[in-house]
């Protein structure tokens, strides 16, 4: 399945190892998703993940960017008319939208539905409960 992962889901998944935001790196890493990215969100995840703040062990981030640009799928999206909380955040969803994908991200209220151009944008929790709900 093709998703696009916000960067707070990666911080949240390397700060707490057993909530919802981990098992989504999880099905990442064992090949049950594959993200879409582009370099705008590249170049987020390696700054975030980076800050000293987290404490992430430079070397598991560079691998987890590895893996993301090697097996990911990269996009060049088009602009989107959005105007959200945090105009940063329209990368992902340009990105979900270009890929017809689901965007997983820690901050749905940055993601007003009526600004979503009919892009699915849910909660780590909410995502992996439907993903269960269709493994089934």
């Amino acid at each position: 399945m093709i998703t696009v992962i916000d960067t707070n889901v990666f911080v949240s998944a390397l700060l707490t190892p057993f909530r919802s935001p981990a098992r989504i790196l999880d099905l990442l890493l064992f090949g049950e998703l594959t993200v879409g990215y582009d370099d705008r969100i590249m170049a987020e995840y390696r700054s975030v993940l980076a800050w000293p703040k987290f404490g992430f062990a430079a070397g598991s981030v560079a691998e987890l960017l590895v893996y993301v640009e090697t097996t990911g799928i990269p996009v060049s999206a088009r602009p989107l008319p959005v105007e959200l909380p945090d105009p940063d955040d329209a990368m992902f969803l340009e990105v979900a939208a270009a890929l017809q994908s689901i965007l997983i991200t820690g901050n749905l209220r940055h993601f007003p539905p009526e600004q979503c151009h009919g892009v699915s944008v849910m909660a780590p929790a909410d995502f992996l409960r439907a993903w269960q709900q269709q493994s089934r």
